[in-house]
């Protein structure tokens, strides 16, 4: 009786979470690490296709460290995808053969499950191979999610597929201020923001009756706006309408105390779990963000507790 209550809590988890906290919110300053505006950004909820953020950095990072050319390195969707549900914009059907690159633009930007699960198999059959071990390629990538999660001090986010869907119980968790940190490492990686910043990409897909192409449109509205690069959406019925944004804005320049000049870089990203109207709510937050910011540095940028005032990222200054 005991193990049944429990299992339905379990199964109730995130269910209970969404009704504890509507909203996760987070906005910080890349560059600086400076937070902004935060609410419910420590709760651990599901994050949707947030997910493939990760999903794509390992992706990338792999293809970097052994010399692979994403344009034409070919791979292959694996009979497993059949299982997959949510977004297929490119209808990939198993034995189906498609670039990494044209994989990354449609998990990317149509939050394409069957394409994230792809590059998964791919890159963790490659990882298994050159570890002279056997075992599930699958969750030998997503054992790399959860690395470089922990690597971006995201310690309160763990993984268990390359999608976000919420098909395994206990889900995948994060929070709104580990997907923050998450984005930061994403958006360093110059391929990764070049394909979120494309309002759409034309993908080619090899299968039994020959090649076809497709226009994969960007799911993330805001993309075209002044200043905004990315970056992802994701919606499931546990997590809710959800999204991280990266805006950029001119570098600062300032006059030293010396008499020389100094630009300071300028990047917010915002991170909305569970709005019912994300892309306002994310507008909103980047007009109430930017003049924090601004006010922030005009004072010298202090810093009285670092451990409330700024998020721990690997490489923030």
């Amino acid at each position: 009786m005991i193990l049944r209550i429990l299992s339905f809590l379990t199964f109730l988890l995130p269910a209970l979470l969404s009704a504890q906290s509507p909203e996760s919110i987070m906005v910080v300053e890349a560059h600086s690490g400076k937070i902004l505006i935060a609410s419910n950004a420590s709760v651990k909820r599901p994050v949707a296709s947030l997910t493939k953020i990760a999903t794509a950095t390992v992706a990338i990072d792999w293809a970097t460290a052994t010399g692979s050319d994403l344009g034409t390195l070919l791979i292959t969707v694996p009979q497993t995808a059949a299982l997959v549900g949510g977004p297929n914009p490119m209808n990939l059907q198993p034995g189906d053969r498609l670039s990494m690159r044209d994989a990354l633009y449609s998990a990317l930007l149509g939050s394409d499950n069957l394409a994230a699960l792809t590059v998964a198999d791919h890159v963790g059959r490659e990882i298994l191979s050159r570890r002279g071990k056997q075992g599930d390629p699958v969750a030998t990538f997503v054992s790399e999610m959860n690395k470089l999660a922990a690597f971006s001090g995201a310690s309160q986010t763990k993984f268990v597929n390359p999608h976000g869907l919420d098909n395994r119980k206990p889900p995948g968790l994060s929070t709104a201020a580990d997907m923050a940190r998450i984005s930061i490492t994403a958006m360093r990686r110059a391929a990764f923001t070049f394909i979120v910043r494309q309002e759409s990409r034309n993908v080619t897909v090899t299968g039994v009756n020959g090649t076809r192409t497709f226009q994969v449109k960007n799911t993330n509205e805001m993309i075209g706006e002044n200043g905004v690069l990315g970056l992802k959406t994701g919606t499931t019925n546990d997590a809710g309408p959800c999204v991280s944004i990266c805006m950029d804005r001119d570098p600062l320049v300032r006059t030293k105390p010396d008499g020389s000049k100094g630009a300071t870089p300028r990047r917010l990203i915002v991170v909305v779990l569970n709005h019912p109207n994300r892309f306002d709510r994310a507008r909103g937050l980047i007009r109430q963000g930017w003049p924090i910011y601004d006010a922030w540095l005009a004072s010298g940028a202090p810093v009285k507790d670092p451990r409330r005032e700024i998020l721990n990222v690997p490489g923030v200054r």
